[in-house]
């Protein structure tokens, strides 16, 4: 482990690769472990969090980190099949989580993840649940299905028809450089993935690490044609026993009809939604979003959550 100035910590795991990690705040009375999206996303969603909840009268050490293949953090060569098969699967980004978690050494804490980050969330509730005080899953559900299903949707409700069927011959055909194709993706994501698109998200250069996205995503948030096509835990999320937020944004990517079915299966939780919030709904609106998540820590932390 490296520790660096203003928080910052490089943290040097078991199989010998090195994670950029960092941690806002002094009190370390209660801790929340943030895990990013993408897969292949980065950190950046989360350096706000502190300060947001600060303004909540919530003074939380908030951790984050790049995962394995993004941003800051080390990118193998998953060119090379044996990397690949070792370090893009589901289990090894769960064990991840529990070696960082071991490697900043804190227990007994909040698990935040959005989108893919909420996948791991779940994972990490059923495998690791004994290290948490609770969960935050931030746009995501239990299955892959009911999503493309949304997906389908969303492009009737957004796009003219004969833009839709465009887009689904393309992916028929895998012509994803399209110039029409990926003119189309951009509305959606201006409609349902980034609503307020903020400058300071923007960069000069892709911060995406694509290898990492489309081995489990595909080329957009709009088709599934990598590893999360097997996603489903539908049968299983009944065994999250610890108490669990769902946070959706109400025009986003991720069914709301599956979020409500979430909450009621899982035993302890509790679905709360951000008006005109998409994927991204703690920047697209985040008086709301930060409201809904200090007001469920401080619950919790009072023993009065879902009460």
């Amino acid at each position: 482990m490296s520790v660096l100035k203003q928080g910052t910590t490089i943290l040097t795991l078991d199989n010998g690769y090195h994670l950029w990690s960092h941690t806002d705040g002094d009190d370390d009375s209660i801790h929340l472990l943030a895990l990013h999206g993408g897969p292949g996303g980065n950190h950046e969603y989360w350096e706000n969090f502190h300060d947001e909840l600060l303004k909540q009268g919530l003074n939380v050490q908030v951790h984050y980190y790049d995962q394995l293949g993004s941003w800051y953090s080390d990118q193998p060569d998953y060119s090379d099949p044996e990397i690949a098969d070792k370090y893009l699967t589901y289990d090894y980004f769960l064990d991840e989580v529990e070696e960082v978690r071991q490697k900043l050494g804190i227990d007994k804490f909040y698990l935040i993840g959005q989108s893919w980050g909420g996948a791991l969330t779940m994972m990490y509730a059923l495998k690791y649940g004994e290290h948490l005080k609770g969960a935050i899953i931030s746009s995501m559900v239990d299955n892959i299905d009911e999503y493309l299903e949304h997906q389908d949707a969303i492009r009737d409700e957004a796009l003219a028809p004969e833009d839709a069927q465009f887009m689904r011959d393309c992916e028929k055909t895998g012509d994803w450089d399209n110039e029409r194709y990926q003119k189309l993706v951009d509305i959606l994501n201006a409609g349902y993935v980034d609503r307020k698109q903020p400058i300071a998200i923007r960069h000069l250069v892709p911060t995406m690490a694509t290898p990492v996205y489309n081995a489990f995503q595909g080329d957009n948030e709009f088709v599934v044609t990598g590893k999360l096509k097997e996603w489903d835990v539908r049968d299983q999320i009944h065994n999250i026993d610890v108490p669990t937020l769902l946070t959706f944004g109400e025009h986003e990517t991720m069914p709301l009809k599956s979020a409500r079915r979430m909450a009621e299966v899982i035993p302890n939780a509790k679905l709360v939604t951000t008006p005109d919030g998409g994927h991204h709904h703690m920047i697209d609106n985040a008086p709301v979003y930060f409201k809904h998540l200090a007001d469920y820590l401080r619950q919790v932390e009072d023993g009065t959550f879902n009460q």
